[in-house]
């Protein structure tokens, strides 16, 4: 029974707008298609609150005929009254409760917040390479993490306070006020001072959960970098001022906790010195009318029942409510990140790109990174249909911008650049990026299975092409072998985070696998070899040429002699093309090639000119 109301909201339905960055119009975004629950929520909340009022009522009523009634004729006098409290008691009040308790565990929450970090995780992803690039990955896990959580947690916070406040009270106002004006005032004066702490304190802690939920996530993404750079921090040695970074993050985060308790700490003090003095204040006006005939013995005790239980429920309310203006504070917090409108989007007519022969053409391609420091100055490239061309030149020059433009992971600031006479900033970054196979220089692998890694560059591939991409690449010897901590062998062993258990000439192999999987019609190698040794190098380069067959390809390499035989090479410095042709025709000419040339081939000659370099 419980899973079918688990199954009433989908909470994987996408949403064709992005999160909007008003808080109201955030809450709305996600709360607009389940409206229908909450209501229903709402609806048992309020039965909940009627029904613990009612009993309440129940007992003052009971005192009252046993009072002033006799044993002997008591149900028989009073039995329908009494099988009515039964049936609320008994039967409806379990049954209300019951429905409040599945919507709340099993249907309402769990989806919505589901569904919060669902719709967050799809914008974010859509987000360009340069919003990861500013921020720790962590901190935006914990931003889309925090948020679900603490969206649904305030819907269901108003719904509780609403009620408890509202039914409450106001029952408690008209009982007390109907058995005289006395009983009301110290409930009156009551509910005033926790308005006016409520308004007081509520959105200082609102402000206070703000500042501590950023330094939540900014601990959590300092670690995660440690973490996920300890490589480095072990190879440094480190781990003493790695440990000092950590200690001033969680120092930060406590005292930015210890700010919102200081709050909510004075607030419990003053709530307990109000409630008292309500217990006080009834007990004595309770007591003063009985012993003048003003009040029955059931109606003190309904009065001294419901004001205890005011007084209990008080801090339960005025906990929600910090505790509403906390996940309030966190969601604001969270917006502020998840709902930034996209860097780099597709225009809204953006059509496929169809690759028909390949040519690639940069025109006057100018980009600084939005600095005032270009890294490209007027670019001027083309790249015939089923040309291989060797990018070259020291580091800096502009190479990997260049091919990074060309992803369209940032767009150009000047120029423009074509495939096939298509302009890339009006096609689709999938289809752009579907085109063009890619093996970076810093190749990182996701934490699954090696199968997987390799069926990420097909995902409909099936087993038999998986093993023979890997056999293509040369990686099916090492990958036999591989097992990892949970017993999961070869193409079933996953990889690690960043595959960190692969070394780097298997992950660059399995990064090839998967390129030739893809088989897309333009090729891009950034130092595609630069993790392997010699020999498997060489085994590589002669399954590269198979690769290259019939595509367009862009190699980069500072290790010159991989790239040599490419058909033509393009040498670049400072941000310019400053030398074109072949490897001989490049080293005839005795320029920049040149002297890279030289320097590799003949050991580090300093700054010497290129003509002195070619006449030794």
């Amino acid at each position: 029974m419980l899973r079918y109301f688990e199954h009433l909201i989908d909470p994987f339905i996408a949403e064709e707008d992005d999160p909007p960055t008003g808080l109201i119009a955030f809450y709305r975004h996600f709360l607009q298609p389940v409206w229908p629950f909450v209501a229903a929520l709402m609806a048992a909340g309020l039965l909940v609150s009627l029904a613990e009022v009612a009993i309440y009522s129940y007992v003052g009523r009971l005192v009252d005929m046993m009072s002033k009634g006799q044993p002997a004729g008591f149900f028989a006098e009073h039995g329908w009254q009494l099988a009515g409290m039964a049936l609320v008691v008994i039967v409806l009040r379990p049954l209300v409760n019951a429905i409040q308790t599945i919507l709340s565990n099993q249907t309402l929450p769990p989806a919505l917040t589901a569904r919060v970090r669902w719709l967050n995780h799809l914008h974010v992803i859509g987000q360009s390479y340069s919003f990861f690039q500013n921020d720790f990955s962590g901190r935006i896990v914990t931003k889309i993490v925090q948020t679900g959580s603490a969206l649904t947690q305030s819907i269901t916070q108003v719904i509780d306070a609403l009620w408890v406040i509202s039914v409450f009270v106001v029952s408690a106002l008209f009982i007390f006020a109907d058995v005289s004006l006395v009983m009301a005032v110290p409930l009156v004066i009551w509910v005033a001072v926790l308005a006016s702490l409520a308004a007081y304190f509520v959105p200082r802690v609102r402000k206070r959960a703000a500042a501590a939920s950023e330094a939540r996530s900014l601990l959590t993404g300092k670690l995660a970098d440690i973490y996920g750079n300890i490589q480095t921090v072990k190879l440094f040695a480190r781990d003493g001022r790695e440990e000092e970074t950590a200690r001033t993050a969680i120092a930060d985060q406590t005292n930015r906790l210890l700010d919102q308790n200081r709050l909510l700490t004075t607030l419990s003090i003053l709530l307990q010195f109000s409630n008292a003095l309500l217990i006080g204040a009834t007990g004595a006006a309770s007591v003063y009318l009985w012993t003048h005939g003003g009040m029955s013995a059931g109606e003190t005790a309904v009065a001294l029942g419901l004001v205890m239980r005011l007084t209990v429920m008080s801090g339960r309310v005025m906990m929600t409510l910090t505790g509403l203006f906390d996940n309030v504070g966190t969601v604001e917090d969270g917006m502020r990140t998840i709902a930034r409108p996209h860097g780099l989007i597709d225009q809204p007519d953006a059509a496929e790109l169809v690759v028909t022969k390949g040519e690639i053409a940069f025109d006057h391609v100018g980009f600084a990174y939005g600095g005032k420091t270009p890294v490209l100055r007027g670019v001027d490239l083309t790249i015939r249909p089923g040309e291989r061309i060797g990018l070259v030149g020291r580091s800096g020059a502009g190479k990997t911008t260049l091919v990074s433009l060309l992803l369209r992971l940032y767009d150009v600031e000047a120029g423009a650049i074509r495939i096939d006479g298509q302009d890339i900033s009006t096609v689709t970054q999938g289809s752009l990026r579907a085109a063009i196979g890619v093996v970076t220089q810093d190749t990182a692998l996701l934490n699954r299975s090696i199968r997987d890694n390799i069926r990420y560059g097909r995902p409909d591939a099936d087993d038999a092409a998986v093993i023979a991409a890997a056999r293509q690449a040369s990686a099916d010897g090492f990958i036999a072998g591989l097992a990892d901590p949970r017993g999961r062998t070869g193409y079933d062993a996953h990889t690690g985070e960043r595959g960190v258990k692969l070394s780097g000439g298997q992950r660059q192999r399995i990064a090839i696998a998967r390129v030739l999987l893809k088989d897309a019609p333009i090729l891009v190698l950034d130092e595609a070899t630069s993790a392997l040794d010699s020999e498997i190098e060489a085994v590589i380069q002669e399954k590269l040429e198979t690769l290259m067959e019939g595509k367009t390809v862009i190699a980069i390499a500072h290790r010159l002699s991989t790239i040599a035989a490419m058909d033509r090479l393009v040498v670049m410095d400072d941000g310019r093309v400053v030398e074109t042709g072949t490897h001989a025709e490049l080293l005839a000419a005795q320029g920049l090639y040149a002297a890279l040339w030289a320097r590799q081939s003949g050991g580090f000659l300093g700054d010497r000119a290129p003509h002195e370099i070619a006449a030794e």
